[in-house]
């Protein structure tokens, strides 16, 4: 029988497809800046929350999508267990699948894998109100096209995802951070550097001639690399990684406070450091640069830059956002989006423009 709250969302979705309504699927609504205009009818995913089945023995937790991401993480946590993507919450009420649609990872990214690396399974109410299952619980459930991946990051444009099945890990033993004076290119070449060598990195960020390097893991690995390391401890590096974490560091604040736009550009580790007209904030061993753009910062010069350096680069947040928040689409990139766009939601009534200004 089906649960009365999943029954409620599906016969809202069919209700909107026979009548052409947009939907806004939303959760906590903590990441409503992020992505295109907000349009249609809210579809509020708490309703249907809870963890359905939790095996720490298996680091397996499968939960609904309305399920508070705080909840997620305290029963892991009870169990020694974690997150390993380090998702953001950007404010009280994150739910399990905003994490999920929004596809954001926190500080350890590079060094424990993305948000969809870690999902082994989702259930998903189309567009037509088709309640589908993709994946499973166990890491090798792959055949065919890996859709429960996919579901990860299209911000419910797709549908409205309901469960999601992900792996945990273990929490590590021991965690030490250092901090190192270093000029930015400095910065990039050291930690590109060290991530070539057997060392337990786990965070690096760097910020106005600062660079902090988190180590995790067993205790005797990371006394060892603080040994090779050097640098100079940081004492508060929970409220240091959280504030990296959630855009409460003294960056991000700033951004806010003065209302310049806030640039995410996602490009190769070795990219060179470049003054693109703004403060920059970089992570990911380099892999990440965040900008909190000044009045020269030319949107068409920091796209063009961020694919001559492999990557693309994303409107994160902005009181007045352009067109295209997302990095502009080739061809045959767009023609695949569309394809998935009409198989999934055919009336495209799903978080319409969220993902792309068309759909």
């Amino acid at each position: 029988m089906m649960d009365p709250a999943l029954e409620a969302l599906q016969a809202t979705i069919r209700a909107a497809a026979e009548q052409r309504t947009p939907l806004r699927i939303r959760g906590g609504g903590t990441k409503d800046f992020y992505g295109g205009p907000l349009t249609g009818e809210v579809v509020d995913t708490r309703v249907y929350a809870g963890i359905i089945d939790y095996e720490p023995t298996e680091l397996v937790l499968t939960a609904r999508a309305g399920t508070s991401l705080a909840a997620v993480e305290s029963a892991m946590r009870s169990r020694g267990q974690m997150l390993a993507f380090e998702p953001p919450h950007f404010g009280d009420g994150a739910t399990l699948g905003g994490a999920v649609a929004c596809g954001l990872s926190g500080p350890r990214r590079p060094y424990a894998g993305a948000v969809r690396d870690l999902v082994l399974g989702v259930r998903v109410l189309d567009g037509v109100g088709e309640h589908l299952t993709f994946g499973g619980q166990v890491m090798k459930n792959v055949a065919g096209f890996d859709v429960a991946r996919l579901m990860t990051g299209a911000l419910g444009t797709l549908g409205l995802v309901t469960e999601v099945s992900l792996k945990c890990l273990p929490c590590p033993k021991a965690d030490a951070t250092l901090a190192f004076d270093y000029a930015a290119d400095q910065a990039i070449r050291m930690t590109n550097q060290w991530g070539g060598q057997p060392l337990p990195l786990s965070a690096t960020c760097y910020h106005d001639g600062r660079l902090w390097v988190r180590l995790s893991g067993a205790q005797p690995a990371v006394a060892a690399a603080v040994a090779k390391l050097g640098g100079a401890a940081v004492a508060d590096a929970d409220a240091l990684w959280t504030g990296v974490r959630e855009h409460t560091h003294s960056f991000f604040a700033a951004a806010a406070r003065d209302r310049r736009p806030l640039w995410r550009l996602s490009v190769k580790s070795t990219a060179p450091y470049t003054d693109l007209a703004g403060d920059q904030l970089i992570e990911w061993g380099g892999a990440l640069r965040w900008l909190a753009a000044g009045e020269r910062a030319d949107p068409q010069k920091l796209r063009a830059w961020a694919a001559a350096q492999g990557g693309h680069a994303t409107l994160f947040r902005a009181t007045k956002k352009e067109r295209d928040v997302f990095h502009p689409l080739d061809a045959t990139m767009a023609a695949l989006h569309a394809r998935l766009k009409a198989v999934f939601d055919p009336h495209g009534i799903m978080n319409p423009g969220r993902l792309l200004p068309e759909r």
